[in-house]
């Protein structure tokens, strides 16, 4: 058994530079790449597609796996038995799907991602509809091809790639009662009389300074700068290309502080996890991420719970005001409700932690319709608008304030929505349970000491790979069933503070 165990791991790990090589090409289109190499580069990522395809696939892997799988691998949570178990998961959903389809979803999907950028520049939804078109006729027959049974819904085949154990059904158990709870707290602060500032937050801030201010900032939460970038790209992303190679994105407006800092302490976040995986493990299952909705936990717990915290900008604000002659004259309580001001807005990434929620909501409804064919892609546009009115009481000027202004669902990406507002529920619990082996966060983080935290999560989470699904993961770090109730908790505690509502 040593023997074949051993060969199968040397096996995953050539399999994994296959896929890292893939997502190397892929960070490169979409920060230095010019725009007359889109389609080269969408035949390059097709054949890389193809050929990792192949090995994942390969007969010898499948006769490695089954001799294992029958095997005594020890403890069913030991890392034997992980790498085996996840290994042949990722191989019985490989085989499912043909070659051809995976070439053309790698194809179609860069090409996609091209048009989906010109379309979003030039705001014109017709340009990018024929290719969205494509990108879901792909996408549902990869979901047909992967799904359980006849009769089990096509969304919950893709939701299980990004989320693996989740299904539609227990996100609208979840999503739907959040939602509920969510809107008074939105009313309350639409009704309350004390807001913060908006304004403030809509000064000069030069570029120069963002790049160096955001930089440290990372490096200052954990994000290893040795074995990272941050560089720019119209939507931001982090990709860990591999044991020592983690990249990040982010985007700067000169006269919007929120947008570049929180975007880097939130692909820092990632970075964070993917540099704090066992190299040792790379390519196996206690190497890899557990799911998007924990991945997403990590960077919403550090651009959200710790960076938009009182405590952080007592420890980063002189140096702020340093940087930045637009905020001498604001006072730190001043700032701190400014950059916490909650208010309906068009884009998703720009949103208040409150109404963040909503935004995935939102797209959650109408991914679903998409995939099962009720909602056309022409028609999205019209969609986007009413549920947006439904949501927000507001309407998009255009369709890049609307349904242009994501990336997703060029990329392929139907079913990765919902793990952003798992990753808010997943992140208020983890931060609870640190917090109570810890000690008082507060006192740390405003000396500037975020090494525990970020020590803690190493241990408890990105060290233990894919060892647990994340709802049983939430149970083993805290103790706790998955629950919404500490996020609700969270929100309603500090924005009440916030906007003084108990005034």
């Amino acid at each position: 058994m040593e023997e074949t165990y051993r060969e199968l791991t040397t096996y995953l790990r050539r399999l994994a530079l296959l896929g890292s090589s893939n997502s190397l090409l892929s960070w490169e289109r979409e920060t230095f790449m010019p725009e007359g190499g889109t389609q080269l580069r969408s035949e390059q990522v097709s054949l890389l597609a193809g050929v990792q395809h192949q090995w994942a696939t390969a007969p010898r892997l499948g006769e490695l796996l089954d001799e294992l799988i029958e095997a005594d691998l020890g403890p069913a949570d030991g890392p034997t038995a992980v790498n085996v178990r996840q290994a042949k998961r990722d191989y019985d959903l490989a085989t499912k799907l043909p070659q051809r389809l995976v070439e053309d979803l790698s194809r179609v999907t860069t090409l996609s991602q091209g048009a989906w950028h010109r379309a979003k520049q030039s705001n014109d939804f017709s340009a990018f509809e024929p290719w969205l078109d494509q990108v879901l006729t792909l996408k549902r027959e990869e979901a047909d091809c992967l799904r359980a049974g006849a009769d089990a819904p096509l969304y919950d085949s893709l939701l299980d790639q990004y989320e693996p154990g989740m299904t539609t059904e227990q996100l609208k158990a979840t999503f739907g009662p959040l939602r509920e709870q969510l809107v008074p707290l939105v009313s309350a602060i639409a009704d309350a009389s004390d807001k913060p500032a908006a304004d403030i937050l809509n000064r000069d801030f030069p570029i120069d300074q963002q790049q160096a201010f955001s930089r440290k900032a990372a490096a200052a939460i954990g994000f290893d700068l040795d074995s990272g970038r941050i560089d720019e790209s119209a939507h931001p992303f982090c990709s860990g290309i591999g044991p020592g190679d983690c990249r990040l994105t982010t985007r700067y407006d000169e006269q919007f502080f929120n947008m570049a800092f929180f975007g880097t302490l939130h692909e820092a976040g990632h970075g964070i996890y993917e540099q704090g995986l066992n190299p040792e493990a790379f390519g196996l299952g206690m190497g890899q991420s557990v799911s998007l909705g924990i991945h997403e936990s990590q960077s919403r717990m550090w651009e959200n719970l710790v960076g938009r915290s009182h405590a952080f900008w007592h420890h980063f604000y002189p140096e702020a005001q340093e940087r930045y002659a637009a905020l001498k004259d604001v006072p730190l309580e001043q700032f701190y409700r400014s950059i916490n001001l909650v208010e309906p807005s068009w884009i998703r990434v720009e949103a208040d932690e409150v109404t963040y929620n909503l935004h995935i909501m939102l797209r959650f409804e109408l991914e679903q319709q998409l995939v099962a064919g009720d909602l056309k892609t022409a028609d999205l546009p019209e969609a986007w608008n009413a549920l947006f009115r439904e949501y927000f009481g507001i309407t998009p000027p255009d369709d890049a304030h609307g349904c242009l202004q994501d990336v997703h669902w060029s990329a392929g990406l139907f079913g990765y929505f919902p793990t952003y507002a798992l990753g808010n529920i997943y992140a208020a619990q983890f931060y609870n349970a640190a917090e109570r082996e810890l000690g008082n966060l507060h006192d740390l983080f405003a000396s500037g000491q975020f090494a525990p935290l970020k020590d803690w999560l190493n241990k408890n989470i990105h060290s233990r790979g894919q060892q647990y699904l994340a709802a049983d993961l939430v149970k083993v770090v805290t103790g706790e069933e998955f629950s919404a109730d500490p996020l609700l908790q969270y929100l309603n505690h500090k924005f009440g503070e916030v906007y003084r509502l108990s005034n």
